[in-house]
């Protein structure tokens, strides 16, 4: 079984116009926001909803998952995470693979994300290998959006974050 680890990097935006306690804890789920990135080559190319990603990778049995998780945040979005609390949001089965995700607060400028590469035979069968961007861009989303564009096996993280860190 191969294993994979992720950082889910979040923030809440806040309506101060808005007086209505009830109205702003009914509002905090649209206004929590997580970072996601789109997935590289050319299979995920012209697909966009269940074609995003938490930032994550592979890990050999005895690494520290944590560790891993902000090592494959950096390598995929060419810098490292943010400090800060780093909470568990443990893990699923998602294509063959068991992938273990973390949560963190914090602000990341999405739009100067520049990804590692990985080789790929393309076209198929044709002998010629291509590098293609491992994620070919990263954007902020609320959680209703955030669900409809992750791969379907990462969409449980997304109600453990609600469940799990204290977004009010």
């Amino acid at each position: 079984m191969k294993l994979s680890a992720g950082l889910l990097l979040y923030r809440v935006t806040r309506d101060r116009s808005v007086q209505d306690q009830a109205v702003q804890d009914q509002a905090v789920q649209d206004q929590v926001q997580v970072l996601l990135v789109h997935m590289g080559g050319p299979f995920w190319a012209r697909k966009d909803e269940h074609a995003w990603s938490i930032p994550k990778g592979e890990f050999e049995p005895g690494e520290d998952p944590a560790a891993v998780a902000v090592r494959e945040f950096t390598e995929e979005l060419g810098s490292a995470p943010p400090d800060g609390a780093t909470i568990e949001l443990g893990s699923a089965r998602q294509s063959g693979k068991t992938v273990t995700v973390f949560a963190r607060a914090g602000d990341f400028d999405a739009g100067r994300a520049v990804s590692n590469t990985f080789s790929l035979e393309w076209p198929p069968r044709s002998g010629r290998f291509q590098d293609f961007p491992e994620v070919d861009r990263a954007e902020w989303f609320d959680l209703p959006t955030a669900a409809s564009k992750l791969v379907k096996g990462q969409v449980v993280f997304l109600a453990r974050l609600v469940e799990r860190v204290p977004l009010t």
